[in-house]
């Protein structure tokens, strides 16, 4: 016989209880009582057996006496002299609890309350505790709300609780509720009645083990009478909703504790009972619109409901990580206990009125406990919810085929207008106009660029190579020929290009190119995986051609998910990065108000961000967050829109041209990089730039100056396996990286200064 197999039989009828949770007790006095204890012992119930009556008896007499120092000795005599003959074991209560096979003897229960409670005097009066014991109390979610209830029994706030659980204790929960091991797949609620009933045998409590449904929602607020308090701690937002409207109807006021940052909320419907639930902080409380969805997708509601902004860096950390690295919400103990502190001492002044008022409060240890320590301030949450609808097409002025090489005003207007509707890396548009004896000057206005992705201002000239092409395109409209000299040199550091202009008798032979300027856009639409028209892939190889480039084409669904697999860990290097994240979020545009003030970045609606991805996004803008996540090694949830935009994507391609990194190459390369763009545009395609994992190689190929160990060892494994998917040799510049798809089209488009902001014309 295994050892396993004769420890089952050895133990018997003594296997876990699970289910029980209300102590049987006997008054003492009852001979009757004491017949059952007999029974209780011959059936081998009674594993532990605990009789300590006379030392609580001296301790009660002990405590009603301060004033008179009494011996061990004194205080025996005393409590003979109280038992007036009576035997201590006929004396006070007999407890048996079954789920541990332990039998208690204790003090009456006006005794054993007046002990118990005697070290809350005078922090709570004897008056107070008569007023706070009368209170019928309900919990829902009993993993904070263990930890609150359990605080409450222990101060007497409370003689009757109503607990609500349906799930069962796991190991992964002991890291903050207080259980041993043998209490593993025991009910919440039933593992809570346990612990009120072990302080006070002579608690009530009442418990819903399936948690709280509609059909029993009645039930467990009404009950033998209506509830004086609800704590709600539960993780389902609908039942969140449905609990809070009930109470509301009932006026029965609700306390919640997050147990991040030590928020914590309540809501008087006792007196308020037209107040809107969470104090009017969520938009929609359509319970539809989170029936069913997972934790995860829950996230939009979870960050309206505390005030996502808000949250410690710590969790904002890991909500970022969640069904990457971590399974759900963490919780510390500690973080638990204090929202239990916070609930009671709440509960406890607002039922003695010292507290009236309903609201949202912060006990942020990290504040006030802290170096140089001070109270912050909490303001509301700062987001604007973004509109779902496009911005309005920009109006262009129209073009005239001109007779001449000397260009008027308003075809400077109508050239540069077409000119800076060219992609700039972030959106920056780094450019300045000045027109002068009929040339077009065009300058490089480096402090709108950025720095690190700008390596040396590659990015910045390849934005310039596009403003080249746009003009090209436009003359020929115009009836003009294009020249370009390309600067800068020492004389003239700032100055990217000189454009003259040259009459051409030449037919336009780009109108399709042309008219694609205006509809040319960054999309970041996903949808389901379409492949290329035959054809056009070279279509667009041929473009890149005309200026000296090279179009390589990633098509098969193997090379997609391997580019995936280079492209996420590229951003989130660049998430995680001290020096890289400050610029990345600056970019970022979070209103429709930001948009038309600043007119330059990207407007975060033209990301095509989930609600979900919208918040995780918001959460990576703080980089404390992100400190964090590189210091734990997480971040792989930053992986998921690259992984998500390439699962969409008909193709990936690469634009090379020979030649070095420089000014030179990138302005060539810019030429044909628009070119492609503005093919794609006209085939029907939708085109996604992906060039920050090459900008980070420009710096990786020039000696890695200013990247960090690990931040150069990752860049180096991501270019070896990129190097197995495209031909590259030194002898290349790499331009552009990016994806192209079939999707809808999108929601939103960056905004362009305008053209007055960016043109002077002199002499």
């Amino acid at each position: 016989m295994s050892s396993v197999r004769q420890i089952r039989d050895l133990l018997g009828t003594h296997a876990a209880d699970l289910v029980s949770f209300k102590p049987l007790l006997w008054p003492a006095a009852d001979d009757a009582t004491m017949t059952a204890l007999v029974d209780l012992h011959r059936e081998g119930k009674i594993a532990t057996y605990c009789d300590t009556l006379l030392m609580q008896l001296r301790e009660l007499l002990d405590v009603r006496n301060p004033i008179v120092k009494l011996s061990n000795e004194d205080l025996t005599l005393r409590a003979q002299e109280y038992l007036n003959g009576v035997s201590p074991e006929r004396y006070g209560t007999w407890v048996y609890y079954p789920w541990h096979s332990k039998l208690v003897h204790v003090l009456p229960e006006a005794e054993y309350r007046e002990l118990r409670t005697s070290r809350n005097r005078n922090k709570i009066t004897v008056e107070e505790q008569g007023v706070l014991r009368k209170l019928r109390i309900g919990v829902v979610g009993l993993s904070v709300g263990k930890s609150s209830v359990v605080t409450m029994a222990m101060e007497e706030i409370g003689n009757e609780y109503v607990l609500a659980d349906y799930d069962e204790l796991s190991l992964s929960n002991m890291n903050r509720l207080r259980a041993g091991v043998y209490d593993i797949n025991v009910n919440k609620a039933v593992l809570t009645a346990r612990e009120i009933t072990e302080l006070n045998p002579y608690a009530k409590v009442e418990v819903f083990t399936e948690g709280l449904t509609e059909t029993n929602i009645d039930a467990f607020l009404s009950g033998s009478r209506p509830l004086d308090v609800l704590v709600e701690e539960c993780d389902d937002f609908v039942m969140k909703v449905m609990v809070r409207e009930r109470a509301r109807a009932m006026k029965i006021p609700v306390l919640m504790e997050t147990s991040d940052r030590g928020l914590f909320d309540i809501e008087r419907f006792d007196k308020e009972p037209q107040r809107p639930l969470f104090h009017g902080l969520i938009k929609n409380l359509d319970t539809k619109r989170f029936r069913g969805k997972s934790s995860l997708d829950k996230l939009p509601v979870a960050f309206e409901i505390i005030g996502g902004e808000n949250m410690s860096s710590r969790l904002a950390a890991s909500v970022v990580e969640m069904d990457s690295t971590i399974k759900t919400w963490p919780q510390l103990a500690s973080a638990v206990t204090l929202g239990a502190a916070v609930n009671t001492d709440a509960l406890r002044r607002m039922v003695l009125g010292e507290f009236t008022e309903s609201g949202r409060f912060y006990v942020d240890l990290d504040k006030i406990v802290s170096n140089g320590a001070g109270i912050a301030a909490h303001p509301k949450s700062s987001m604007v919810e973004i509109s779902s609808e496009a911005l309005a097409n920009i109006s262009l002025p129209t073009v005239r085929r001109s007779h001449t090489e000397r260009l008027t005003q308003e075809q400077v207007q109508t050239l540069v207008s077409y000119a800076i509707m060219a992609p700039s890396g972030g959106n920056a548009q780094a450019w300045r106009f000045v027109f002068k004896d009929n040339r077009l000057y065009c300058y490089f206005v480096r402090e709108r660029s950025g720095v690190f992705l700008d390596y040396k201002d590659l990015a910045s000239y390849l934005a310039f190579g596009a403003v080249a092409e746009n003009i090209d395109l436009v003359c020929e409209q115009l009836g003009l020929k294009a020249e370009f000299s390309l600067l800068p040199d020492a004389a003239h550091p700032e100055l990217a290009m000189v454009v003259s202009f040259a009459p051409s008798v030449e037919p336009a032979l780009n109108t399709e190119l042309f008219n694609a300027i205006a509809k040319r856009l960054t999309n970041r639409k996903i949808g389901p995986r379409q492949p290329l028209t035959a054809g056009d892939d070279q279509r667009m190889c041929a473009d890149a051609k005309v200026r000296g480039g090279r179009l390589q084409w990633l098509t098969e669904a193997t090379q997609l998910e391997a580019m995936a697999d280079i492209l996420g860990p590229g951003d989130r290097l660049r998430f995680v990065s001290k020096v890289m994240h400050p610029e990345l979020i600056h970019e970022i545009r979070w209103s429709p108000v930001e948009v038309e003030q600043t007119r330059d970045g990207i407007d975060v609606a033209t990301l095509e961000l989930s609600a979900v991805d919208l918040i995780g996004l918001r959460l990576a803008s703080s980089m404390g967050v992100m400190d964090l996540v590189g210091k734990v090694g997480g971040g792989r949830s930053l992986e998921k829109p690259a992984r998500k935009m390439i699962a969409s994507a008909s193709a990936v391609g690469l634009i090379t041209c020979s030649g070095e990194h420089n000014f030179r190459s990138m302005i060539a390369g810019g030429r044909a990089m628009q070119r492609v763009w503005l093919r794609a545009t006209a085939l029907g395609y939708s085109f996604q730039p992906m060039t920050a994992l090459i900008c980070l190689f420009w710096r990786l190929l020039d000696g890695a100056p200013n990247l960090k160990p690990r931040e150069k060892e990752v860049l180096e494994e991501l270019r070896a396996q990129y190097l197995k998917l495209f031909d590259v040799t030194h002898h290349d510049a790499e331009i552009m990286l990016f994806r192209i798809a079939r999707v809808e089209p999108p929601t939103a488009h960056s905004l362009r200064l305008k053209v007055q902001e960016v043109l002077t014309f002199e002499g």
